[in-house]
Formats: C-alpha cells, sequence, structure tokens
C-alpha cells in the first residue's frame, strides 16, 4: 500500500527499536531473505551448511536427527544423505576442522511423544566427536526454550519459526497429498506452513553471540572465537536472491524463564507495532491467546477507523492440551474485540487448499510473522500467546523500513505470502491491495483451490475452560513455589464447592489406597523393617552386609541414587548397623567409580555425557579436600557423575576420598536416621515416630539451606577477593 499524499516519510519518524526496550540489539544485515515453508528453508540451510568452514551452532526447542533436510524437490542433489544426522557426520567427516554445536531445549516429559527417541543417542553418541549435543536445561520450571537459530561460521544466521525436525518439511504448494510429505514411519502428515529468516553481517554476528550465551549457561563452557574474515566468500546459500540489501534489523527476545538473565522486548515490540499500525496489519500465528494485547488492538482500531486486521491461524487446535488453553484462549482474544466493537475490522481465517482430483485439506499455520503497513515485517519464533511474552525462550528479528526500496520490499513479501493462500499470482494481489485495500484483495481473489476461510470456534462453552490447566499451559511468568498455587485460579475467579472436593478427593486416593493395601494385602510382611533386615541377611546368612555393599558397587555403575541406596540400608539393618554400611558401601561405590572415570578419562566422558559435564568439572575444577567436600554437600550432579569426573580430572586420590566422607557425612546421617524410621511408620506408626521424622526431614531442609548460604557468603568472598587482585592499584 503506497503512502498516502502528507504522511511523513519513514526517516522523520522516530524509530520503533529502541535497544533493551523494544529489541535487544539492532544491527545491519547485508542480505536479508524471507523463506517461506520448510522446504525452502532445509534447502537453504543445506547450501550454507555445505560451504562451513569453521562451525556450524543450532539452538532449537527440537532437533531431530531424522529431519530431511531438503529442498523443494524431496530429494537430495548432491550426493550428501538427506537425513540431519547423516548428513552432519558427511559434513564433518569431509571438512575434519568443522565443529558443530546442537543446542536442544531438555523437554518438559509432556512433549516425549513428540520427540525423538533419545536425541543424545543420536545425535551425539551416533555421531563423530565433532557434533555435539547439549541439553538445554536452564529453562525455568514451566518454560522452555523455543528459540529456533542456526549460525554457520558465525557469518550467515537463519532464525523464525522453524525447527529442525521432523513433520515440518512442505512446499508453498500444500498439495493435500504430498508423497514427500511423510513422518520417518511413512505416515503422511496435513500440510504445513512457517517462516524463517536468513541473515549475514552484523544481525548475523548478534544471533552468533546469543547462542554463545545460551551455550555458555548450558554447557559451562566459553566457545574458542572463530577465526578472523580471511577473504572467504560467505556461506550464503547458493541460487538465494536476497530479499533486502543494507537492511537495519533488529532482535527481540523473550528470556523470562532462562537462567542466564531476563528479557521482554518481544511484548513490547508487539505493543509498539500494533499502536503504529495505520491502514493494514497481517498477522500469521500458531496461538492468539494474550488479552494484554487483544486490547491493544482494539484500543488501535478505535483511533484508526481506516485500519483492516487479517490475522491466519490453524482452524483449529487438535489436542486436549491445545484445545483447552490455546483454542479458549483465541476465543476470549475475539470475544474481547467484540465486546470493544471492533471485531467487524479483523478477520480471523484459516487457509485451506482443494485437490485436483477432489478432497482437500486444511493448512497448519505454524508461522509467527506480523506486517504492519509498509513498514515495519517482523518473522520469528513467538506466538501471540502468553508464555512467549514472559516465560520462554523466544528470538525475533524485525525489518523496520527506511527507504523505498525497503517499502516496496515489505510490499512484496506481504504479497507473496497471500498468494500463496489465495492461488494468485503474488503482482495481482499487491495490485489489489493497493487498488482495494486488504479486505478488498481477500473478497476479489479468494477463490478457487486455494482459499482463506473464516475460522468459527464458536462461544465458549460451559465446562470447556479449565482455568488450572490453562496457568500452566500458557502461563504468563515462569512457574515457580509461589505460582504454582495461586495461579491454578484466575483473578476473580470463584471456585465451585464440588470442584473443591474433587481435588481433595483426588489427592486423597492414592494415599488411602496405599494404606489398604498394608492393611489387607501381603505388602506390609513385606515392608516390616524386621522382617526385611532378616530377609536381607537370611539370603546368604552372614553374607547380608556384602550383599548390600554388593548392591552398592552395582548399581552405583547405573547412577541409581546414592540417597535411595542409603534409606534402604538403615530400613534393613536398622540405625547403627545400617550406618556403617551405608557409609562403607557409599565410599566403596565412590572409589569405583572413580577410578573407572580416572581409566576413561576426560574425552570420553564428555563423547559420553556431553557439553554438560563442563557443569561438574567447574564445580570440582581446584583440586583438594574443601572443593571435593563442597561438591559433595551442595551436589551439581549425580553422585556417579561427580566421581567419574573426579577421576577422568585426576583429583588427587587422598583429597577425593578424604572430601567424599566428610562431604557424605551429614547425609549420611540423616539419611539413615530417616530410613531408620520410614518403613515403621509406613507399617506401625507411633507419634514418637512422626515426631523424630518430623525433625529429620526439618534437620535436613535447615542444612541444606544453611550450606547454601555459608557456600553463597564463601563464593562471593572467594569473587571479591580474585577482582581486587586483577584490579589496578
Amino acid at each position: 500500500m503506497t503512502e498516502p499524499a502528507g504522511h511523513p516519510s519513514q526517516a522523520d519518524t522516530p524509530s520503533l527499536l529502541r535497544p533493551d526496550e523494544t529489541v535487544w540489539r539492532i544491527g545491519e544485515a547485508g542480505r536479508a531473505s524471507l523463506l517461506v515453508d520448510a522446504a525452502a528453508y532445509y534447502g537453504a540451510l543445506r547450501s550454507a551448511m555445505r560451504q562451513a568452514r569453521h562451525s556450524i551452532w543450532v539452538a532449537g526447542w527440537d532437533i531431530d536427527s531424522r529431519t530431511p533436510l531438503v529442498g523443494p524437490s524431496g530429494e537430495p542433489d548432491d550426493g550428501l544423505p538427506a537425513h540431519l544426522g547423516p548428513f552432519l557426520t558427511a559434513l564433518v567427516t569431509r571438512r575434519p576442522e568443522l565443529r558443530v554445536k546442537l543446542l536442544l531445549w531438555d523437554y518438559s516429559v509432556l512433549y516425549a511423544m513428540e520427540r525423538e527417541l533419545l536425541p543424545a543417542l543420536a545425535l551425539h553418541w551416533n555421531t563423530p566427536s565433532q557434533v555435539e549435543l547439549c541439553l538445554d536445561d536452564q529453562a525455568a520450571f514451566g518454560a522452555s526454550q523455543h528459540q529456533k537459530v542456526v549460525v554457520i561460521d558465525g557469518r550467515v544466521a537463519f532464525a523464525g519459526g522453524l525447527d529442525l525436525t521432523i513433520r515440518r518439511w512442505d512446499t508453498p504448494e500444500h498439495t493435500p497429498h504430498n508423497p514427500h510429505r511423510v513422518d520417518p514411519r511413512g505416515e503422511p502428515y496435513p500440510p504445513f506452513h512457517d517462516l524463517q529468516m536468513v541473515v549475514d553481517g552484523a544481525v548475523a554476528r548478534d544471533l552468533a553471540d546469543l547462542f554463545r550465551q545460551r551455550w555458555a549457561a548450558s554447557a559451562c563452557e566459553d566457545l574458542s572465537p572463530l577465526p578472523a574474515d580471511d577473504g572467504a566468500l560467505l556461506p550464503w546459500p547458493e541460487a538465494l536472491t536476497p530479499d533486502f540489501r543494507g537492511v537495519r534489523m533488529g532482535i527481540a527476545l523473550t528470556e523470562g524463564g532462562y537462567a542466564g538473565g531476563t528479557a521482554s522486548q518481544v511484548e513490547r515490540l508487539f505493543e509498539a507495532m500494533i499502536g503504529t499500525a495505520e491502514r493494514a496489519l497481517y498477522i500469521e500465528n500458531q496461538f492468539l491467546t494474550h488479552l494484554g494485547l487483544a486490547r491493544r488492538l482494539a484500543a488501535r482500531l478505535r483511533e484508526r477507523p481506516e485500519l483492516e486486521v487479517v490475522i491466519l491461524g490453524p482452524r483449529t487446535h487438535h489436542t486436549w492440551l491445545e484445545h483447552r488453553t490455546m483454542q479458549v484462549g483465541r476465543i476470549r482474544f475475539m470475544e474481547t474485540l467484540r465486546q470493544a466493537g471492533v471485531a467487524d475490522r479483523v478477520r480471523l481465517l484459516h487457509p485451506r487448499v482443494e485437490g485436483r482430483m477432489g478432497g482437500g485439506a486444511d493448512i497448519m499455520v505454524h508461522s509467527k510473522l506480523m506486517i504492519v503497513d509498509d513498514r515495519l515485517l517482523r518473522v520469528g519464533s513467538a506466538n501471540l500467546c502468553h508464555r512467549s511474552m514472559g516465560t520462554d525462550s523466544e528470538c525475533d528479528l524485525v525489518i523496520e523500513a527506511r527507504t523505498a526500496n525497503e517499502r516496496q520490499a515489505i510490499e512484496a513479501a506481504r504479497a507473496r505470502l497471500l498468494s500463496e493462500h489465495l492461488g494468485a499470482a503474488p503482482a495481482a494481489v499487491a495490485e489489489a491491495i493497493r487498488r482495494h485495500g486488504l479486505f478488498g484483495a481477500l473478497d476479489s481473489l479468494g477463490s478457487g483451490r486455494r482459499r482463506l476461510l473464516p475460522i468459527e470456534d464458536g462461544p465458549l462453552r460451559e465446562g470447556e475452560s479449565l482455568s488450572q490447566i490453562e496457568a500452566v499451559a500458557d502461563p504468563p511468568r515462569p512457574l515457580g513455589a509461589d505460582t504454582l498455587l495461586a495461579d491454578f485460579s484466575r483473578p476473580g475467579e470463584i471456585q465451585g464447592r464440588r470442584s473443591l472436593w474433587f481435588r481433595i478427593a483426588l489427592a486423597a486416593a492414592p494415599v488411602l489406597l496405599l494404606g489398604l493395601a498394608w492393611r489387607y494385602t501381603p505388602l506390609s510382611g513385606y515392608l516390616n523393617p524386621e522382617t526385611f533386615s532378616a530377609s536381607m541377611q537370611s539370603a546368604s546368612g552372614a553374607w547380608g552386609p556384602a550383599i548390600a555393599l554388593g548392591l552398592f558397587l552395582f548399581l552405583g555403575l547405573i547412577a541409581f541414587p546414592v540417597n535411595v541406596l542409603i534409606v534402604a540400608t538403615a530400613a534393613a539393618f536398622g540405625l547403627w548397623p545400617g550406618l556403617a554400611y551405608a557409609a562403607i558401601g557409599a565410599m566403596f561405590s565412590a572409589l569405583l567409580t572413580y577410578l573407572i572415570g580416572r581409566w576413561l578419562g576426560p574425552g570420553t566422558l564428555r563423547r559420553v555425557f556431553g557439553p554438560r559435564i563442563n557443569r561438574v568439572s567447574q564445580g570440582i575444577a581446584r583440586n583438594g579436600i574443601l572443593a571435593v567436600t563442597l561438591v559433595r554437600l551442595m551436589p551439581v550432579a549425580p553422585f556417579t557423575l561427580v566421581n567419574l569426573v573426579a577421576g577422568a580430572m585426576r583429583i588427587r586420590l587422598l583429597d577425593y576420598t578424604v572430601g567424599t566422607a566428610l562431604g557424605l557425612a551429614p547425609g549420611l546421617i540423616l539419611m539413615t536416621a530417616l530410613g531408620d524410621r520410614l518403613l515403621r511408620i509406613l507399617t506401625d506408626p507411633s507419634w514418637r515416630d512422626l515426631l523424630g521424622f518430623a525433625l529429620v526431614l526439618l534437620a535436613w531442609g535447615g542444612l541444606s539451606y544453611g550450606l547454601q548460604i555459608v557456600i553463597g557468603w564463601l563464593r562471593r568472598r572467594v569473587a571479591g577477593k580474585s577482582a581486587g587482585a586483577g584490579s589496578p592499584a
């Protein structure tokens, strides 16, 4: 849409991109292109990766070794494997100096069925040593790592809404039946629409810095500086013509649940973009639940009667969880606009394609795009939902047009996207928008096999909204101890009496069933401390303690939790014998796994456990008794892994043994006391046992809290001395 006469030029208006407010950083991209749908992205990425000379860095919500990394033809044309894992293996085999870092969100169990089983096996153990996978566990409870970023040699970068995973590949034709659109089991999946942006220059370097920060937090490792620019050609995708040249671009982040810091530019940038819309606001987004943005949009529509808004999304949300959260939220979003009296100027649509021989399919909209008039173009990972604004980690790229050529390029991008959904030529779409506006173009071109149809969610039905589930699935901030209960109900919502009693009964049922089992089944006999102890010792006469020691050694090798073994030993043998047997067993297990780690060496351990092993090694980096003791008192990793790393780092055996004994002592005493009383409480409780059990728990909690304070004070003191020693006089 061309600027009306008298409209101020973009150069005369204040920039919307403000560092640390609406964006994280601003930089210039020598080249930038919008990649529409995964076939275009995967093909361009494959080309860039083939040209990589030093490094390939990938951060994602999901990374799957079976991803078909192929272009629009659906087949590789370069003689290399089609799928991501074998393709990366072939690359590093051909260029041994190439290093690949894969940073995958250490995902919630809720998504286990959607993911590749054991990704570390496929992308870490089953690939050459130059390919390393690190599970990013730095998101807070309830948050996810949702950024989708790839950086090649620190010079070319990709960012947007597409992960390198399965069930994403598709072409802009979105034919209902495409033989290449199948998952690893050979099952077809529906048409899928998404977007990615490729950039070079300063923006690519900024995205490299973003990856460095996340890798440092997750792997406890600073990536080596990349070689200086040696004049080699940029790994820009071959045959890809840039949409923009020398364009100013901002990067907006959300990092509300990220251990390395916080950022919320994503939400403020959405608010600012909506607040500057004049005539046309075009949005593609998977989720639409953020009521604050709905109210901001309603206010802008009242301020600008000529503003037309088109929002594309999926026709419906199919899973039970998304239907009860995201679809319910979308109904509330549109109801907010209706109550404001502006819903007639907002069209909520979904794309559909019909087959040539009959039959059709709805297109899954997974993209996250916002285009404001011909001035602002935004592509990224952030949905228009609560969790993308303050909980998950997100990364969006935004272009603010400064010249006529850049405004024309934004117009062309919008026309190109709508042409895909309407089945019309991009030039025809652009001309229709200039002549008739956004709605007029949709009305005049929306026919044939490619159509945009209204989304009809209907009203919110009684019982369809589950506020407790919504608070967990779409939280405005990371879940924590202060939110797990308080945020389960929305402000002003009154929970019914029946619902309250139902929740109480649901929580009490397992306890009741367990009590009945002990009362009316043989379980109580097996769990009786005397019976258990007698069984252990009678299993091989006087060899009962030896059997307990053997269990510590064997289970230690498979990383079985040592505290569980300590409690079980005390329950079987009583307080004082149990304490002695558990202490001997834990120490022998620690020494055995230490020797194994010493034999394996650091390289093998890193290969097995991945870059996150750095977090353990940093905790025991300073040789000596105190370092080992502190790691035991405030464990940074499972018992077995600490032992292996200590051995691989060649911690002196005497220091390791003494430090381990000192560090395990408090836990041994408390866990043994706990185990001595636990089974008696379950089978034949007395007030004395209950009181003792409570005192042990309080002592354990107090010890942990006190150690946290003391060790924090020691760390600050050491850091202060180091800073003082390094400062100038």
